[in-house]
């Protein structure tokens, strides 16, 4: 069973940035792609970024290309989202997510593991 705990989310105003960690408890982690997946009230779950488990691949959503950073670091068991110039539609619940699939996947159903999330907020 994979554990994951999100941190890293809270207020901020517009044009800030945030830094987002995902650790998880599982001696494994560096066979598992993760992703990052976001949900406003009344919206859908939403792909976000995503990397594989070497790092060599990463991927983005258009909204977020050029101002989100996805990393890991896979001796700390932990994968972090570099967000910059916020702006209010970015707010949301973050997720991180695991897939012990080889390839990387941007949907939700295809991930097999969730954290509980982690609020962020953006003022305009």
């Amino acid at each position: 069973q994979v554990q994951l705990v999100e941190s890293g989310g809270g207020l901020v105003q517009a044009g800030g940035s945030l830094r987002l960690s995902c650790a998880a408890s599982v001696p494994t982690f560096s066979i598992y792609s993760m992703g990052w997946f976001r949900q406003a009230p009344g919206k859908e779950r939403e792909f976000v970024s995503a990397i594989s488990w070497s790092a060599d691949s990463t991927y983005y959503a258009d909204s977020v290309k050029g101002r989100f950073t996805i990393s890991r670091d896979n001796a700390k068991n932990t994968v972090y989202l570099q967000m910059n110039s916020l702006k209010p539609e970015d707010t949301a619940a973050y997720y991180c997510a695991a897939d012990s699939a080889l390839v990387v996947h941007t949907t939700p159903r295809e991930y097999d593991y969730w954290g509980q999330g982690t609020q962020v907020t953006v003022s305009s």
